[in-house]
């Protein structure tokens, strides 16, 4: 167990003190590297190359790019605008359209804080306009973007099937139903708070309107559809959609919409370069600690210091449910699915439990800790657009952060709900 301590002692000196999360996985890997005894400081280097070089990695740069061109491009706008014509009418119509069109939009970029950013800078500002709180409203947009990495395509599943030998194709199918139950949740809770509020307010259309915005969003709304048709029958990979979406966006932004000119390329591609460089330095940091990992025998240990749960299938993962959502509390998604996935699965194997489902589970676990205080990556993105103090964004997303809880011990409970539906897609 002294590796285990040591490793977890890293992290609770490192993070704390605001080191970049990549390199506290490098200091981990130090460590236990020292602890075990190691001298060869070459083999984190060889590591860190070793786990970026990996095929399956290349949909996060693509998936990146078609974020950033889907922004720049006008897409964004389209799905707002169908959204809105779809259910806007209804009471509270505006919040209904802002989780539609999250559940959209995550058919495209696979990222929550592209989620978050795209559509927080479009909805937030028309609700404030409309009479809608804006800690309320801030609250809604940051809670939609949970369901980001959860339909697929998802950028934080591809890391999590990478890092444990899962298949990227069946988690992106496994996920696709429960991000629908996740959204519906969320429009249900959303219709309690519009009742509690006295919420009245209406998006309404003219016959004109409706068949403009129609034929206006449909080359936006065909992308998940193609996307997650493609990848279901077996069109293409994951890989090949990435790069299909970036291909499609790109015709759709520049010779559709006309939104994106051709001198804007430029700092798309150099955008979207910044964000793969910080994902990819993190997986590589990953990469060196897991090979370090797997040598000092952590996931046999922690497998051995489980064991009373593993006859409990359902006491295990709400444990594990636990201690995930206080990591997601204080460390970001992508360096708590590197360190804890691969350590994490074979516990849930030992006990019978599905790993795709339980990698569902993980990433909505962990993805809620991205509206979860202190850490809350999200929130503060939510801070910026809308410019409140950090207090009344989380004050604005606690009552969707409870209803996101809920669904997250549903699944867990009845993992039938991902799993049947799994059966059918794949």
């Amino acid at each position: 167990m002294g590796a285990v301590i040591v490793f977890l002692l890293t992290l609770a000196i490192t993070i704390p003190l605001g080191v970049p999360i990549a390199f506290v996985l490098i200091l981990c890997a130090i460590t236990l590297m020292q602890f075990l005894g190691q001298t060869d400081m070459t083999i984190i280097t060889q590591n860190m190359i070793m786990g970026a070089n990996n095929a399956a990695l290349m949909a996060i740069p693509f998936f990146m790019l078609a974020g950033e061109v889907m922004s720049r491009g006008g897409l964004s706008q389209r799905i707002v605008d169908f959204a809105k014509i779809v259910v806007g009418r209804f009471r509270g119509g505006l919040g209904y359209a802002a989780i539609l069109a999250s559940m959209i939009f995550a058919g495209l970029s696979g990222s929550p804080v592209a989620d978050a950013a795209a559509l927080g800078g479009i909805m937030i500002p028309l609700m404030v306009k409309n009479g809608y709180s804006k800690e309320r409203s801030t609250g809604l947009l940051c809670s939609g973007a949970v369901i980001a990495p959860i339909i697929p395509p998802s950028i934080p599943m591809i890391v999590l099937a990478t890092g444990t030998g899962l298949s990227v194709g069946k988690m992106f199918m496994a996920g696709l139903i429960p991000g629908i139950i996740l959204g519906i949740c969320l429009m249900v809770c959303w219709r309690i708070i519009v009742v509690h509020d006295k919420v009245d307010d209406t998006v309404r259309f003219t016959k004109e309107q409706i068949k403009h915005i129609l034929k206006d969003s449909l080359p936006a709304l065909f992308m998940p559809i193609l996307i997650i048709g493609g990848i279901r029958f077996g069109i293409f990979t994951p890989t090949e959609a990435g790069a299909f979406a970036v291909v499609y966006a790109l015709a759709i932004s520049l010779f559709v919409y006309k939104e994106m000119k051709w001198k804007d390329l430029a700092d798309v591609f150099l955008e979207g370069a910044k964000s793969t460089g910080i994902v990819m330095f993190i997986v590589a940091s990953a990469s060196a600690v897991g090979w370090l990992i797997t040598v000092a025998q952590i996931p046999a240990k922690v497998v051995t210091l489980l064991a009373p749960l593993i006859a409990h299938p359902l006491a295990l993962l709400l444990m594990i449910n636990l201690f995930l959502f206080i990591m997601g509390m204080i460390m970001d998604l992508t360096p708590n699915i590197l360190i804890f996935g691969p350590i994490l699965v074979p516990v849930v194997q030992a006990a019978g439990i599905d790993p795709i489902v339980f990698g569902v589970i993980m990433v909505l676990n962990l993805t809620i800790g991205l509206i979860t205080p202190p850490v809350g990556t999200i929130l503060y993105i939510g801070c910026s657009i809308a410019d409140l103090p950090f207090g009344r964004v989380v004050k604005g997303v606690l009552p969707f952060l409870a209803c996101e809880i809920i669904v997250l011990l549903l699944f867990s409970v009845f993992p039938q709900l991902i799993s049947v539906p799994m059966g059918w897609l794949t």
